[in-house]
């Protein structure tokens, strides 16, 4: 998993930890990121809250987390993988705007589906980051 998925999160200011290797995603996912990491994705405008809400956490429930700290590991795996696909668009195309606007866009490829709703399932967000590893290669989309 790219180092950029740490960063958007909000670096290990945030999670409490380096990730120093794809398999240290896992036990920060075990134990529930804190939800310091929802605010921060949001706050640097990677995803909005009605985003939010319907790929990672409902609000209501966000504010319930936010008495206990963390997020859950179903939660946190959601937050992470949204997290993952817009690291891999943002690298695609150099530019958190661009690949911002790129994830809210129709696609063709993608059955004229926006990429950003299709994260809310890991096929979903498979497809993307297929399409995006595509792109990036120069193959026709």
């Amino acid at each position: 998993m790219a180092p950029r998925t740490l960063d958007i999160i909000g670096g290990p200011a945030v999670v409490g930890k380096r990730v120093k290797a794809p398999v240290d995603w896992i036990s920060l996912v075990r134990r529930g990121l804190p939800v310091r990491a929802v605010q921060a994705m949001v706050e640097a405008g990677r995803i909005t809250a009605a985003e939010l809400d319907a790929l990672v956490i409902p609000r209501k429930t966000l504010a319930n987390r936010r008495k206990m700290g963390t997020l859950t590991p179903d939660q946190s795996d959601k937050l992470v993988r949204v997290a993952r696909v817009i690291a891999a668009a943002e690298d695609t195309f150099g530019d958190k705007q661009k690949a911002g606007a790129w994830l809210r866009r129709p696609t063709a490829a993608l059955a004229g589906e926006r990429p950003i709703s299709l994260l809310d399932t890991d096929e979903g967000s498979r497809q993307v980051e297929t399409l995006l590893g595509r792109i990036n290669h120069g193959i026709a989309a």
